[in-house]
């Protein structure tokens, strides 16, 4: 199980956090916390991926911080 937190650009309010939850929510992760500008989730490396993650935060609206 990995613990990973990723840095968002571009959120401003709790639209954002809802947008970005939804999306984290269609994937197989332990755990997530979404707060505006981060997202904290636990996941398994053999079912959920890093760049996963970061596709479906793509797909809310929003671009990861590298």
């Amino acid at each position: 199980m990995i613990e990973k937190i990723y840095k968002i650009e571009g959120m401003s309010c709790n639209h954002c956090v809802m947008a970005v939850k939804k999306e984290l929510s269609k994937l197989n992760l332990a755990t997530m916390e979404v707060e505006i500008g981060f997202a904290k989730v636990n996941f398994d490396e053999t079912k959920v991926s890093s760049s996963d993650i970061e596709k479906a935060i793509s797909t809310a609206g929003y671009k990861v911080q590298k």
